[in-house]
């Protein structure tokens, strides 16, 4: 197995567990409390549900390899979004506190370093 497929199933081990685990199964209970912050209270557990579901659709898309630049571009608009937005209104609910946008950023990088400089190319068979 190539790194870079390592690295991808690695990424996306990061999307379903964050989704499933953290947000579907509520096992970590702070991710709403998040939500509620950001979002409003009223809402927040519909609201985290269906954040796990597309986190989850992210690790499918990722997966399934299909366009994945503009999938990588889209995790990390996403990751960067919502590590932003944490940072201003939710830090003291973070594992790390501020410091979770440091984590964020190392995560952007190596998905950003995964797709485009270590993904193979595609090579025509002669």
């Amino acid at each position: 197995m190539t790194t870079y497929r390592l690295l991808n199933l690695l990424i996306a081990a990061v999307w379903i567990a964050n989704g499933l685990f953290c947000k579907l199964l509520n096992l970590v209970p702070r991710h709403q409390e998040i939500v509620a912050r950001i979002l409003g209270n009223a809402h927040a557990t519909l609201l985290t549900r269906l954040i796990g579901m597309a986190e989850i659709a992210m690790a499918v898309w990722i997966i399934s390899g299909y366009r994945a630049r503009q999938n990588a571009l889209t995790q990390v608009l996403i990751i960067a979004t919502m590590n932003v937005l944490e940072f201003i209104l939710a830090p003291d609910l973070l594992l790390w506190g501020r410091f979770n946008l440091l984590f964020a950023c190392l995560f952007m990088l190596l998905i950003l370093y995964n797709e485009y400089f270590l993904k193979p190319e595609l090579s025509p068979n002669p």
